[in-house]
């Protein structure tokens, strides 16, 4: 008799493991039983990352670093960081037999002499530039939408300290090829610290090991830049990374989303399938801006020397605030008192710098504290709906953008055929009158828009199509708004100025007071949120 099988009853088809798989297997359980990772694997690829265009910002400031990192780590077995004075004897003819230092030897070795050497140097460059502004555009971004406030307080602390130390690095790496350009920087840098009172001089010997340029710098910059601030700024991303985790991304408002649900793609595994092209995307355009853009020349500008200071060299653009706050002090700010000189030219941009990066590193504590604001926050804030705050950021950034256009204050002059007096004078007015103007200006926008999404909410678009009533009068039909849309321009919060209350002893403090102040300043001219019966009857309408 014929034995038929069901395919149900059929035996399964057996295939012997390989070695590799069995290694694979074996050692899998290994890791696994001494560190029990898989759980720490699944809670990461759980983490749902949201699909805003916005947080690729935060991506692209990432992904930059891992090319600076890769791209330096070749440049290190090439350059060498020496102030030994040599004669050039190296490809560039233009520089042939000319003294230099070893370090700007070496850099025109592996821009002419390494075989895509310069192309490294020139990607290394690029992408420390999109890097400082990828942090900073991110920064904005998490300022303007409220993704500072509670909990994520410390990570924007963590946050702007990394922009700081971005530009540091950056500062150091532009200071290693002992060109004029770097020559320049640190000089400037140099008559700054000499003019911190008594310990000015002392802390600059320390620093250079002695007279301008000294013997010593770059390899203190070199060692700053390989090995200290790279080594710090790891650390911070990856405590960046652990908060990100442990507090869940921000989200921007909408239906179905909630303060515990974020909406967006899982990490594991359609994210990360997504960030490996995303990267591979931001390392190629870097590479062609390297290819087809030259960024610091430094056979153009040749070895340091003190004798052209009109060269019209420029720093990174990161930096140029520091050199622009120099630029508009009048003439005449130094007093000699008891035989010091205070040069308070020096000293008026280095106290007003620190203040106004002091204030932009505590600003989330400094808002809590004004609106008395204790709730955890973890959708985002559309910017026209916070006017104060908005109106506040875009007076922070005018008067950046107006140190930052000081720096080139020369070249402006010269390319426009302008008296350099006259750009001085103008963008010293720019700097003090500037952010007043935008403040005031983004207020008012930002309230105006505030007011525009109320009628819009409620009694829709203007459609355009006019229709005659039976009694003759003629009215214009509006197209009401889809459900998302309405959602997106009635969610907001009405938050109300604190009131003052005495405190445990029955008494009003004057620090108390000028909260009440401030939160009163920070919230007036606000626009309540559409209520329901609003809603309703605009319907009805």
């Amino acid at each position: 008799m014929t034995n038929l099988l069901t395919k149900d009853e059929a035996p399964a088809a057996t295939t012997t493991p390989t070695k590799g798989s069995r290694f694979t297997a074996a050692a899998s359980n290994y890791i696994e039983d001494r560190t029990s990772i898989s759980g720490a694997v699944k809670e990461f690829g759980r983490k749902i990352f949201p699909d805003h265009w916005s947080f690729m910002l935060g991506e692209v400031s990432l992904y930059s670093f891992v090319i600076i990192f890769l791209t330096g780590s070749f440049l290190t077995f090439f350059y060498q960081a020496s102030m030994a004075t040599v004669i050039y004897d190296g490809s560039y003819v233009p520089l042939k037999g000319l003294e230099m230092s070893t370090a700007m030897s070496s850099s025109l070795h592996i821009s002419f002499d390494l075989r895509g050497g310069l192309l490294i140097r020139q990607i290394h460059h690029w992408a420390a530039l999109v890097f400082v502004a990828a942090i900073g555009l991110h920064m904005l971004r998490i300022y303007f939408t409220g993704a500072f406030r509670k909990p994520r307080e410390l990570n924007w602390v963590i946050g702007f300290v990394l922009f700081i130390l971005a530009m540091a690095e950056g500062f150091t790496g532009y200071s290693l090829p002992d060109d004029l350009l770097s020559g320049n920087g640190l000089r400037i840098i140099e008559g700054m610290v000499q003019g911190i009172p008594f310990v000015g001089t002392w802390i600059s010997f320390l620093v250079f090991g002695g007279d301008f340029p000294g013997t010593a710098i770059v390899g203190r910059l070199y060692t700053l830049h390989i090995l200290l601030l790279p080594a710090i700024i790891v650390a911070l991303i990856a405590m960046h990374l652990v908060f990100v985790i442990v507090h869940k991304h921000t989200q921007f408002s909408g239906p179905g989303k909630t303060e515990n649900n974020v909406v967006g793609a899982p990490i594991l595994p359609m994210f990360a399938a997504k960030a490996g092209g995303f990267f591979f995307i931001v390392f190629g355009i870097i590479v062609l801006m390297a290819s087809f853009f030259t960024i610091n020349p430094i056979w153009n500008y040749g070895p340091y020397d003190p004798s052209p200071v009109s060269a019209g060299t420029q720093p990174d653009w990161y930096i140029g605030f520091a050199d622009g706050a120099l630029r508009l002090m009048p003439p005449g700010l130094e007093v000699v008192l008891f035989n010091h000189t205070y040069s308070f030219n020096i000293l008026i941009p280095l106290v007003v710098l620190g203040l106004f990066i002091l204030v932009v590193l505590i600003y989330p504590f400094i808002e809590a504290w004004i609106t008395g604001d204790k709730r955890e926050h973890h959708l985002l804030d559309r910017p026209r709906n916070v006017p104060t705050r908005t109106a506040i950021g875009a007076a922070g950034v005018t008067f950046y953008a107006s140190l930052w256009a000081a720096a080139s204050s020369d070249i402006v002059a010269t390319h426009f055929q302008l008296s350099i007096e006259g750009v001085i004078h103008t963008v010293q007015a720019t700097t003090i009158l500037g952010p007043i103007a935008a403040y005031l200006i983004t207020k008012r926008v930002c309230i105006a828009l505030m007011k525009k999404d109320r009628e819009i909410a409620l009694h829709g678009y203007e459609s355009g199509r006019i229709v005659r009533l039976p009694g003759g009068e003629y009215i214009e039909v509006h197209q009401p708004v889809d459900e998302y849309e309405r959602w997106k321009l009635v969610n907001f919060t009405d938050n109300k100025p604190l009131m003052i209350r005495p405190n445990a002893k029955g008494q009003i403090t004057g620090l108390q007071k000028v909260r009440v102040g401030m939160s009163k300043w920070f919230f007036e001219d606000r626009i309540s949120p559409v209520t329901t019966k609003e809603l309703e009857h605009g319907d009805h309408h």
